[in-house]
């Protein structure tokens, strides 16, 4: 009996135990959060250096990065093997900073070359003006950025008139160059921007009948704007200047009237000199409508 009571304390007590390291088990892990489970990874290429619109790519301008697999941008190539061939030749299309990633649309397909026409949004084309110094804002026009255009023309009579051609137009080069992380401005000849057919042709037509001129926009400025045709005399069409209150002069006196009245007594006739104020105005028109009166 003694040995069956030790046995049934002791299956007891180990029986208690594994329920209270169970019931603490559960607690800790109601309290603590779940392990984080270390998102699974993959390689991607990236720039090893800066890259600029039009050169050619090469194995020392690339490197391979650890990337996680959900967050892997579209268009990325997971090996530096997969992007360089040693028969085909790849011109990047855009700029690339260090580390940035490289992808399928930045950079040109085996074989082909750096070309505008990539930069080229679908149904858009490409048509380029010439500009100078001063139409051209000084040079500091630069490809990405957004302008509106301005038509100027002058008539056989004189008469000329500026309108607003097309508004918010994007750039896409400046001479020859379509670097849109170019920084430093510089005096362009021609400029090209991305324009629907209707307004390629309006910009065919404006070279051939007035003269063009380029207004930056502000940064991030798309909205339209109304206006209006601005012609010559609209130019003095400025706020008058402020006109100084001149003190009033001092009203001068009425001058007086002279009037010569005659009085006869029986046949002797005799005149005076009479000074006396000019009537009212009202006075005066009454006089005369009565001195223009016909007699009877």
């Amino acid at each position: 009996m003694l040995g069956i009571a030790v046995l049934t304390g002791t299956g007891a007590v180990v029986t208690g135990k594994m329920w209270l390291d169970k019931k603490a088990g559960q607690r800790l892990q109601a309290i603590q959060p779940e392990a984080v489970r270390p998102a699974a990874d993959r390689t991607i290429v990236v720039a090893a250096t800066p890259l600029r619109y039009g050169v050619e790519i090469t194995r020392q301008q690339l490197r391979e990065i650890r990337w996680p697999e959900g967050d892997v941008p579209k268009g990325a190539f997971a090996t530096i093997a997969e992007v360089l061939d040693p028969q085909v030749r790849r011109i990047a299309l855009a700029p690339m900073e260090e580390s940035e990633p490289l992808l399928r649309m930045k950079v040109t397909g085996p074989g082909q070359r750096a070309s505008l026409t990539a930069l080229i949004e679908p149904g858009m084309k490409a048509a380029s003006v010439r500009v100078n110094d001063i139409n051209g804002v000084a040079g500091f026009v630069l490809p990405g950025e957004r302008v509106d255009l301005l038509l100027t023309r002058t008539l056989d009579k004189g008469e000329a008139f500026t309108d607003v051609l097309l508004q918010g137009v994007k750039v896409l080069a400046v001479d020859q160059s379509a670097d849109e992380r170019a920084e430093k401005p510089s005096l362009a000849k021609a400029v090209t921007f991305e324009v629907n057919t209707a307004d390629a042709q309006k910009l065919a037509l404006a070279t051939t009948v007035g003269s063009l001129s380029l207004a930056l926009r502000a940064a991030g400025s798309m909205t339209a704007e109304a206006t209006a045709r601005i012609k010559v005399e609209d130019l003095a069409d400025a706020a008058p200047a402020p006109v100084l209150q001149a003190s009033a002069p001092a009203a001068s006196p009425p001058p007086k009237r002279t009037l010569l009245v005659g009085v006869t007594r029986g046949m002797k006739r005799q005149e005076y000199t009479i000074q006396t104020l000019p009537p009212p105005i009202e006075e005066t028109a009454t006089v005369r409508a009565t001195a223009l009166a016909p007699r009877p």
